[in-house]
């Protein structure tokens, strides 16, 4: 079912929309690997799920990791359903701009 177009400010923020563009077709993804992939510094990556975590469109965990010696844990992080579903509106309502049609 296509997602009802909505354009979604909180989204539009390039960063915001880069990280849940990644995060779309994962279940979940490491913080680091989203760092590194996207180019961001961890501080940059750390405000932005901040952001989206607050806005309930992310959600992380975080574990101890049995590939580090030392105490630090790993944090995972991944699109909410209403993340998903703000997501896939904010793309439904560009496209709509752009004027694409789905079928």
């Amino acid at each position: 079912m296509p997602a009802e177009p909505r354009f979604d400010e909180a989204i539009h923020a390039p960063t915001r929309l880069r990280v849940c563009a990644m995060l779309r077709p994962l279940d979940e993804a490491d913080f680091g690997a989203i760092a590194r992939t996207l180019e961001l510094s961890e501080a940059n990556l750390s405000k932005t799920v901040r952001n989206l975590v607050e806005l309930g469109y992310v959600a992380t965990t975080k574990q101890s990791s049995p590939q580090r010696a030392d105490a630090r844990q790993t944090t995972t992080v991944k699109l909410t359903s209403r993340g998903r579903a703000a997501f896939d509106g904010h793309l439904a309502a560009l496209r709509a701009m752009a004027g694409e049609t789905d079928g």
